[in-house]
């Protein structure tokens, strides 16, 4: 993400805006994320969760270097992964399923969040102190919030691809007969390789670009909800 900002034509604020809000998610809802996996595998029956010291919002226990720096060049990052037995769950398939789900949601309720925040204080604080986006010059709250809410459903819907090690892969064994599952688990670490390289070489960027829009526009319209009255 930082790549297309230092390569185009951008305005300081815009740059501010995005590290703080890179550096928000990172520290903030990336634990939240994986806590989201850790809270749903306890609540399923996982009860070695706690032991593994990631029923926890500590930044520290869930911040991958790596996927930190993915985050800040590209977009698309990750934490550490919560390590999850599915032996303890009722049908494993499904709570893994469950569980990994709730990871994209914590995001999208991360999103939604957010832009309940924008509509507050667009529709509460004067406009000079808080431009619009038909405004000439945005404020930098005005970007960060969008690059938070931008990220954020970004996150989701990355998270969402069906191919490992993202959580989509694990709805997706859902569906699946255990022998494919298998198949996946043998040759992740090709799997891993490609996912990279798709990260890399932006192939994912035209898919994202709908997809993103598509649950953006859903975030947006539940998040108007509340403040259809000022509208119109």
């Amino acid at each position: 993400m930082l790549r297309t900002l230092l390569s185009g034509n951008f305005t300081m604020q815009q740059i501010i805006a995005q590290i703080l809000a890179v550096l928000m998610v990172i520290f903030l809802i990336l634990p939240f994320h994986e806590w989201a996996h850790a809270f749903t595998a306890s609540c399923l029956g996982d009860k070695g969760i706690k032991e593994r010291g990631r029923l926890s919002l500590n930044p520290l226990s869930h911040i991958d270097p790596i996927g930190a720096l993915m985050l800040f060049w590209v977009g698309f990052g990750w934490a550490k992964p919560v390590p999850v037995d599915p032996r303890y769950f009722k049908n494993p398939k499904l709570g893994m399923a469950i569980t990994a789900l709730m990871g994209p949601v914590a995001n999208m309720v991360a999103a939604l969040v957010g832009l309940i925040v924008y509509n507050l204080i667009y529709f509460n604080v004067p406009q000079w102190l808080f431009a619009s986006q038909s405004m000439v010059q945005p404020s930098v709250l005005w970007y960060f919030l969008s690059f938070y809410v931008n990220i954020n459903i970004s996150l989701a819907v990355f998270n969402l691809i069906p191919i490992l090690p993202l959580d989509g892969s694990k709805v997706m064994f859902l569906f699946l007969p255990d022998q494919a599952v298998n198949f996946f688990y043998r040759y992740q670490n090709i799997f891993y390789i490609v996912l990279f390289m798709l990260m890399m070489s932006g192939a994912m960027s035209g898919v994202m670009s709908v997809l993103t829009g598509w649950l953006g526009n859903g975030l947006n319209w539940l998040a108007m909800l509340p403040f259809k009255p000022f509208v119109g």
